[in-house]
């Protein structure tokens, strides 16, 4: 999915990932923060929500913020939304499994693995379609996917 480099929201954003690779965790998530509270569209909803949800200390509100996240995609529509379903139901799914919800943690894998297709076909692809393959193993260890 294209952002706007322009847009004030993935502005904040992407410095917030700066801060973050300086170890400046407490300031990136300001930076998100901020960005969440700025956000007027589905798209800026979508994009501060997904990196709140990396700054959750528990696995319930990583859980709350990755379903708003997603909540704001199904929002944008398109199918060039598509490419990052994989990644959220994923995300989802593991909470799920943290939280020992298998079944929830399932449906969401599945979910996610009927997005495959929307994956480019490189290593962050890979990263992710390998985390859905073992996320379904893990939850259904007697099916092999």
């Amino acid at each position: 999915m294209q952002f706007d480099p322009g847009n004030h929201i993935v502005k904040l954003c992407a410095h917030g990932m700066m801060l973050e690779g300086e170890g400046k965790r407490s300031d990136a998530e300001q930076l998100f923060q901020q960005a969440w509270t700025g956000a007027t569209t589905a798209t800026e909803k979508f994009v501060a929500a997904h990196y709140l949800a990396r700054h959750q200390t528990s696995i319930a509100d990583k859980l709350k913020w990755d379903e708003t996240a997603l909540d704001h995609a199904l929002l944008i529509g398109g199918t060039e939304v598509e490419s990052i379903f994989p990644s959220l139901y994923l995300n989802i799914g593991k909470c799920h499994e943290d939280m020992n919800d298998l079944h929830k943690a399932y449906k969401n894998y599945q979910t996610a693995f009927t997005y495959l297709h929307a994956l480019p076909d490189d290593g962050y692809g890979n990263m992710i379609r390998s985390g859905i393959i073992n996320g379904l193993n893990r939850v259904a260890p007697n099916e092999s996917i």
